[in-house]
């Protein structure tokens, strides 16, 4: 089974980014984090440790994709420097080539409209497992961790209510008078897409095991879905998971694994309370059985706590 591998990256410091999230964001847009915070595009150098972790612990994929606009990260001299002896095939592909026909809704500056057509990428296996640049390997994977031999999906998930969330995200407060926009209600409106009326998969911080075909199935049957979720440039309420939706889809089929995620994944998004980093990081240490590791929003993090992290990460990955 040939399985690539896809990067979703951006560099929100490079100043032309920058002008153009400010020419189409607006001020209403900038101050709201959870749509356009300037976290949302902070680049620290994650997109090397993400191909580095690839390269160390699944050199058994194809290709590996980076899906970024009009920029390029660079790897080539990181990847020769590390691994001489050779290392994943690394191509970069532009927003204009996946919203080829689409163009009018670019520049777009959403990870959820971006994510719904990184299967038009030209060339992309059947099979392929989509990362976001702060997410790594931390330990060996073969491809049974995300496809089965049949080729049915590998999805970490838990099982959420539906109705628990609808009530919950009507008494949520609004800000700055709009809806919030939060990862469980858009994977709860992909549910509402698929026609689920009782419970969805309540997706993890893991890589994504995904099947071309299914999008291209789904999207042929119902444009309109994926029209409207590619026509905000920044995070809306109203979108679905992409991800989430194709999970379902495949659930309906009997084509997908689910599987437990707490003993696999290490997620740390860092707080102001004052020694969580180093907590957290003393459990990571912990972890037998992690497969993964999301470090979110490391913008956030003081100095001290970057270091500690980067430390932990050189030293696992071998760098």
């Amino acid at each position: 089974m040939t399985i690539d591998a896809v990067i979703t990256w951006v560099d929100g410091d490079d100043p032309r980014h920058r002008a153009k999230r400010i020419q189409h964001g607006g001020q209403e847009l900038r101050e709201n984090e959870d749509i356009a915070g300037s976290t949302r595009f902070s680049n620290l150098g994650e997109i090397y440790y993400c191909i580095a972790s690839l390269n160390r612990f699944a050199p058994w994929l194809h290709k590996i994709y980076i899906v970024t606009d009009e920029q390029d990260p660079c790897v080539d001299a990181f990847l020769h420097e590390h691994f001489p002896d050779g290392h994943i095939p690394v191509e970069i592909v532009d927003h204009k080539t996946i919203f080829c026909g689409y163009e009018q809704h670019l520049p777009t500056f959403n990870s959820i409209a971006i994510e719904t057509m990184t299967w038009r990428i030209p060339g992309l296996s059947e099979h392929f497992i989509e990362f976001n640049d702060d997410l790594l390997l931390a330990s060996p994977v073969t491809p049974e961790d995300f496809f089965l031999p049949d080729g049915s999906s590998v999805c970490y998930a838990t099982r959420c209510s539906m109705l628990w969330t609808k009530l919950t995200r009507m008494l949520k407060p609004q800000k700055n008078g709009q809806k919030r926009v939060t990862f469980k209600g858009s994977m709860y409106n992909a549910a509402v897409v698929a026609g689920r009326r009782f419970s969805y998969l309540k997706l993890a911080h893991t890589p994504k095991a995904l099947r071309k075909s299914t999008y291209e199935n789904y999207f042929s049957l119902h444009p309109e879905h994926m029209l409207k979720n590619i026509a905000h440039r920044f995070r809306h309420a109203e979108q679905f998971t992409s991800q989430e939706l194709q999970y379902l889809l495949l659930q309906s089929e009997g084509r997908v694994q689910i599987r437990p995620v707490d003993k696999y994944l290490f997620f740390l998004q860092p707080k102001e309370r004052e020694g969580y980093v180093a907590h957290k990081m003393s459990r990571l240490i912990q972890m037998k059985n992690c497969k993964f590791c999301c470090f979110n929003s490391l913008d956030k993090a003081t100095v001290e706590e970057r270091a500690q992290i980067t430390a932990w990460i050189n030293e696992r990955i071998g760098l």
